[in-house]
């Protein structure tokens, strides 16, 4: 047990040396369960911790969601009514009060963020993924805060040619601009071997070393009404993640201040090891889902 538990530590501690992360942070985590209302206070939180990556010389990209949750609180429609069309004029209400929102938080500890919405064809065309892998290279360089979301406008849940949810749209991210990190913020401590809102029995998973020893243990169910992904997502997520040589980590967005606590090399949440796979090719990833 002891020796299993330093082998922990040391496979934590290389978090600390990581230059490029990427946030995720999901809409159940973003808002007050019983109004609907943005959390203000957890989204200043969570740019504080942003901008202190940042400050500490490490280039730092947040997959937001939202979009949608916020368009309905601000029309005043509930979760679960309206078509299509209504959820995609939604989403472009939303974005545009959210990203007002994180613009003058990021402002007031003097960073620049910059809006960045992606749709599968940003990432299944290659002439489109390169335009992307470029214009988040050049961003990072300036030393932008990118915030990334799905273009909901365009490409919404039900619709076929979506990438799905944030938890993949994250690992996308990290694959596209070679990230070393991702953190996904949800609502759940990190990977069980069965769910622990429906058996006590299940227990933690601190590390998992090879992704193929974990996959089954997917649920596709989330506990939110303002969520879409289950662990089965997060899972497809680390998939991405691990081929492409990103470590990746599950943690409980309740206390946004994990992040920091992560980078650290504490024990939060579930470490995903990477195992780079030069073989491995988002494009046909995706066309195979």
């Amino acid at each position: 047990m002891e020796e299993q538990k330093q082998r922990e530590e040391t496979l934590r501690a290389r978090l600390k040396d990581k230059k490029r992360i990427v946030v995720k942070i999901g809409s159940s985590s973003l808002h007050h369960m019983k109004t609907g209302e943005l959390n203000l206070t957890k989204m200043e939180r969570l740019v504080r911790e942003l901008c202190e990556l940042r400050n500490q010389g490490r280039d730092v990209i947040l997959v937001s969601s939202g979009a949608i949750a916020v368009g309905r609180k601000t029309m005043n429609i509930a979760p679960g009514e309206g078509q299509i069309p209504v959820k995609q004029a939604l989403a472009a209400i939303g974005q545009a009060r959210l990203m007002m929102i994180y613009q003058r938080l990021f402002a007031e500890y003097n960073h620049v963020t910059a809006q960045i919405l992606m749709t599968k064809h940003t990432i299944v065309d290659d002439v489109n993924r390169r335009n992307a892998h470029n214009t988040f290279t050049e961003l990072l360089k300036m030393g932008v805060i990118p915030v990334v979301n799905e273009n909901d406008t365009v490409a919404i849940h039900e619709v076929e040619d979506t990438i799905g949810d944030n938890d993949f749209l994250s690992a996308v991210v990290a694959y596209l601009v070679g990230a070393d990190a991702l953190i996904l913020l949800s609502d759940i401590d990190g990977l069980y071997t069965d769910d622990p809102r429906e058996n006590k029995d299940a227990k933690f998973i601190g590390v998992v070393e090879k992704l193929s020893a974990v996959m089954d243990m997917g649920k596709e169910s989330t506990g939110s009404q303002f969520g879409t992904g289950g662990m089965s997502a997060k899972l497809h997520a680390a998939t991405v993640a691990v081929n492409a040589g990103c470590d990746m980590v599950i943690a409980n967005s309740k206390d946004v201040s994990v992040i920091h606590k992560i980078m650290e090399g504490r024990r939060y949440g579930t470490l995903f090891l990477s195992q780079r796979d030069e073989a491995f090719r988002i494009a046909d990833y995706i066309d195979a889902m």
